[in-house]
């Protein structure tokens, strides 16, 4: 979202872009993750929306983000009963359809039918230019670990968590002021769970266990739940994303993921009463997902050097505080 927002903003003040993403396609942790049962947002559940330029740029691609029906999120404590009535009504859940990836998707596609958005492909170190100082190269490693020198760069972005920019500044040998203020900024991990039941689908009954679909959990391995299948342009097979709480994720970040799944499934269901067996079963492994001290301000510009960086991990954790970091980079540079 923050590389994508910045990149958009840049292109639309004129100047020349390259995206490098280390994924197939972009999106980041608004990842959605295909199953033979229906999609799962694996990162971000939702989206709200508070900064008019967000809501703006929301207004470039209509149809693409609707309402989800679940303002009112539970509250459980750790057995899974409702400890408090919903959260109360301040503001519209929003997600993109058919999958959270879809609105980066989207703002991303005319990047990437222009030859600007290089997927798969990783930076591993950024280089003064040899042939046009003072500007930048980047070696890059793709697919099958292919390598390659992309130059011509007068400024180099990094939207990413604050770790790897941290160390990418780092391995790149690069004396900056945002090492510094990279080393400020917390983020805890997040295992992620995604199950689907077919089985609930047929005459009589749609749903398994509980009639809410988001709550926030007090279970000391589980601290969001969400219906999957709830959220608007969705596939009405019963599935559920559960997110692990960050201090359990952070304990068993290494563990082996079939332990990890089995604990988790266990979790789900002491909390939801859902002891049926899941058709499919999955998770995903975040090991930067919330922001626990963010940096404090928008962004991070060395305009001496030509080098920056953005992300929700400035303001905070939200889909918006990722776009409103990228725009405001941008502004900056351009």
């Amino acid at each position: 979202m923050a590389g994508i927002a910045c990149a958009r903003t840049l292109v639309q003040a004129g100047h020349r872009v390259t995206v490098f993403e280390k994924s197939a396609q972009a999106g980041g942790r608004t990842a959605t993750i295909d199953s033979p049962f229906g999609n799962f947002d694996a990162g971000a559940q939702y989206f709200t929306v508070r900064d008019p330029r967000f809501a703006r740029a929301i207004d470039t691609v209509p149809g693409i983000c609707k309402r989800w029906s679940a303002n009112s999120v539970q509250v459980l404590d750790a057995t899974g009963r409702v400890a408090a009535a919903g959260l109360p009504h301040r503001e519209a859940h929003w997600v993109a359809s058919p999958g959270m990836q879809s609105l980066v998707a989207t703002w991303a596609e005319p990047l990437r039918q222009a030859g600007q958005l290089v997927t798969g492909t990783r930076v591993v170190r950024i280089e003064r230019d040899s042939v046009n100082a003072p500007g930048w190269q980047l070696r890059t490693e793709g697919p099958g670990g292919t390598q390659r020198v992309y130059a011509g760069f007068d400024a180099v972005l990094l939207a990413q968590p604050s770790v790897p920019a941290q160390a990418l500044l780092a391995s790149s040998a690069l004396d900056t002021p945002l090492t510094e203020a990279l080393s400020t900024v917390a983020i805890a991990p997040c295992w992620t769970l995604m199950l689907a039941y077919p089985q609930a689908v047929r005459p009589g009954l749609t749903t398994l266990g509980p009639q809410w679909n988001a709550a926030r959990s007090t279970h000391h391995r589980i601290a969001w739940l969400a219906r999957e299948s709830s959220k608007p342009g969705r596939n009405v097979i019963e599935r559920w994303t559960v997110q692990a709480s960050p201090a359990w994720s952070a304990e068993h970040l290494e563990d082996d993921e079939g332990r990890v799944q089995a604990k988790l499934i266990k979790a789900f269901a002491e909390v939801t009463g859902i002891r049926a067996e899941p058709a499919h079963a999955d998770t995903r492994r975040w090991r930067y997902a919330q922001t626990t001290h963010p940096l404090g301000r928008s962004h991070l510009w060395d305009a001496g050097m030509g080098l920056g960086a953005c992300g929700d991990w400035c303001l905070g954790h939200r889909v918006e505080d990722a776009f409103v970091s990228g725009l405001e980079l941008a502004l900056a540079v351009a």
